[in-house]
């Protein structure tokens, strides 16, 4: 078995026990360790020779969810950021200190419905001194800037709750597209690569376009960009170069190599 399989094994058996009773119908802790990997996976940042990832999580619950762990909360916290730091052992990410989870009140969310927010945070001087074992970033491969909170990412529950808890708020899903070549492809995940490997979600037969050439990436709820990854010919929205990323919204062109391609969004 796996580090990080013994690791969820250990923590579902204690979440399903001693907080698993606090949790039948509210957010599961199981499910908030997952997420949290998630938002370490989608929020890295390639350096020269590592790759970096947020060192501070902030978890929003609705009051409800917040209230049951509250005799817990301390136990959650510190079982959260042990499993991060085996995550980000496990895909060798560098991180300026050991990762921080931070619990938070948000009266805009209904029971079940959680939100994770991250950010690379700058340290101090008694954090650096307890930073992880990971491997040591070289002199040319400068860890990145400190930066604000991430756009807020909101998880609801794929089932509605139970009928106690009051009817299901109507969710508008959003349709969301990249037309090339006369083909509409629709876009199902949180993070798209597109290029001329066949390895790509989105495979585009051209000779002037890179292997792994850009991503689609879904920054949050409603917000969605594109990133170049480190393509030879670049990577331009509408008629623009990209550096870093790029936000984008209906209608709008995503050209690489000699190929044009339309990003489309609509509700349904």
């Amino acid at each position: 078995m796996s580090v990080l399989r013994a690791i969820e094994s250990t923590i579902e058996g204690l979440f399903e026990g001693v907080f698993g009773r606090a949790f039948r119908t509210h957010v599961q802790p199981v499910e908030l360790a997952r997420k949290l990997a998630k938002e370490m996976d989608e929020h890295r940042s390639v350096s020269v020779s590592r790759v970096y990832v947020p060192n501070e999580y902030t978890v929003y619950l609705s009051p409800s969810d917040r209230s049951q762990l509250a005799a817990y909360e301390g136990s959650l916290v510190g079982e959260l950021q042990e499993y991060l730091v085996e995550h980000a052992r496990r895909e060798a990410y560098a991180l300026l200190t050991p990762p921080r989870v931070l619990i938070q009140t948000d009266d805009d969310l209904a029971m079940g419905e959680f939100g994770i927010a991250t950010r690379v945070a700058q340290p101090d001087e008694a954090r650096v001194a307890a930073a992880l074992p990971l491997p040591t970033p070289v002199a040319a491969a400068a860890p990145p800037a400190p930066e604000p909170p991430a756009a807020t990412m909101v998880y609801r529950p794929d089932v509605p709750l139970s009928e106690d808890n009051g009817p299901p708020r109507e969710v508008l899903r959003e349709r969301v597209t990249l037309t090339v070549d006369g083909r509409t492809i629709p876009v199902t995940a949180e993070r798209v690569v597109v290029g001329r490997s066949r390895e790509c979600d989105i495979r585009v037969d051209d000779g002037n376009v890179s292997r792994r050439h850009f991503e689609l990436v879904q920054e949050g709820p409603t917000t969605w960009a594109v990133a170049d990854l480190g393509s030879t010919n670049g990577t331009e929205v509408n008629g623009r170069r990209v550096s870093g990323r790029k936000r984008v919204d209906d209608g709008d062109r995503i050209t690489i190599g000699g190929t044009e391609l339309v990003f489309g969004r609509s509700l349904r």
